[in-house]
């Protein structure tokens, strides 16, 4: 599993119109499955998302993870993180998971976050999704598990 992760002052997620998830300060997590990714990839995932150390302590270095910062997270399903972009000029998606497995690692991944952490918000998976944000920083980094 892979996730870029963009620290934000806020961030939302609008399906149709319709706001389907919302974070303050915190995390936004743009999440790809791919092949051969299982719970055991979720649970790292996840405990990189709220352990990564991205939000400044009082000195203004980068020392406290989400739980510290006491932000939100927010997970936005992206099959496209995971393509292969290495050949020619239009990406490759063979190397995602098939969208039944990739739904359901990701709802995993949101039953686990909704488990250990009180702020979570998420996209609608396979959706045509809108996603704002006003990142902090910037800071942006790709985690994989």
């Amino acid at each position: 599993m892979k996730a870029l992760i963009q620290r934000v002052k806020s961030a939302s997620v609008t399906v149709e119109g319709n706001s389907v998830g919302a974070i303050d300060h915190g995390l936004l997590a743009l999440v790809g499955v791919e092949k051969g990714d299982s719970e055991v990839d979720a649970d790292k995932l996840l405990h990189k998302l709220l352990h990564y150390r991205v939000f400044s302590d009082e000195a203004g270095k980068m020392n406290h993870n989400l739980q510290q910062a006491q932000g939100g997270l927010l997970l936005v399903s992206q099959f496209t993180l995971v393509a292969d972009t290495r050949k020619g000029l239009r990406p490759s998606f063979s190397s995602a998971a098939p969208p039944d497995e990739g739904e359901r690692l990701f709802n995993y991944l949101v039953s686990q976050a909704r488990a250990a952490w009180t702020h979570i918000a998420e996209g609608k998976f396979g959706a045509d999704m809108q996603v704002a944000l006003v990142n902090d920083g910037p800071v942006t980094f790709l985690l994989e598990s």
